[in-house]
């Protein structure tokens, strides 16, 4: 199984590849993460070539069961976030 790398470790990784400090690279993090979410909450993509593209997809509305009770229960249509990974992206972890 792969590693995984959580925020601190990510900031700590852009800090030193960048050669800046951890508070600049955590606000620089967060900018990003900022500016992806409010591109998405307008219905927009944010497309970074090389690494991939941040979508939005609507979910329609459909029925399911509640596994306790095995009573079907009605679930609300939903917009939901989708990354498709770009070319570069796809040929570095093959």
């Amino acid at each position: 199984m792969g590693a995984r790398v959580n925020k601190s470790e990510l900031i700590e990784h852009i800090a030193k590849q960048a050669d800046i400090s951890k508070a600049a690279a955590g606000r620089a993090l967060e900018a990003v993460i900022g500016g992806v979410k409010t591109t998405l909450k307008k219905n927009g993509t944010v497309s970074l070539v090389g690494f991939g593209t941040f979508s939005i997809t609507k979910r329609a509305a459909r029925t399911g069961r509640n596994p306790r009770t095995n009573e079907a229960i009605k679930i609300k249509s939903a917009k939901v976030p989708k990354f498709k990974p770009g070319k570069a992206l796809k040929d570095a972890v093959n």
